[in-house]
């Protein structure tokens, strides 16, 4: 595994954060949003799978690791709903032909923080100091893709199990051009 690219699926702002980790240290190529703005489904659904290709075009990443799918039981159109989104995702890979590994947000959580119940500011902290840079990614779904790319990093390196397979225009990218990592 060279390139991990880790997507926090949204309907309306979809984060992904691409990692390198060839030389067993992380550095990071780019993290930003792909967002949706329409208020047909199947519309935000084309401008989310069209923006995540653009991504896998560009950095080529050997696997995608993504957030489970996760909802209250008092919610069941979220899910849904989420589920569409992820099945976009899921189909720009497959069509890449890359593997697609899911986690848990307690796992992403508890590997990056120490505690599955951790704040979205507590993650932003977090991958403010894993990868110096001098301020904390913003929104918090490029720090939550970040979180995910960095989990399916250092799970493997600890050998855990628990992982489960699964327009630029568009894009709003944030790392390495809008932030600065000095």
């Amino acid at each position: 595994m060279k390139i991990i690219l880790g997507i926090d699926p949204g309907l309306n702002t979809t984060g992904y954060g691409v990692i390198d980790v060839a030389s067993g240290k992380v550095r990071l190529l780019e993290a930003g949003v792909v967002r949706s703005r329409s208020k047909q489904l199947t519309t935000k659904l084309g401008e989310i799978y069209g923006g995540i290709r653009e991504v896998l075009e560009t950095f080529k990443p050997d696997i995608v690791a993504l957030e489970q799918l996760y909802t209250h039981y008092d919610r069941p159109t979220t899910a849904i709903l989420m589920g569409h989104a992820r099945g976009c995702i899921c189909l720009a890979a497959n069509q890449f032909g890359l593997e697609v590994v899911s986690y848990g947000a307690t796992k992403v959580k508890k590997i990056l923080t120490g505690s599955g119940r951790a704040t979205k500011d507590q993650i932003q902290r977090a991958i403010k100091l894993e990868l110096g840079l001098t301020t904390y990614p913003e929104p918090p779904d490029v720090a939550d893709a970040l979180a995910i790319a960095l989990c399916h990093f250092y799970h493997g390196r600890l050998g855990a199990e628990g992982k489960t397979s699964e327009s630029h225009s568009g894009i709003d990218r944030l790392f390495p051009n809008d932030i600065s990592r000095r």
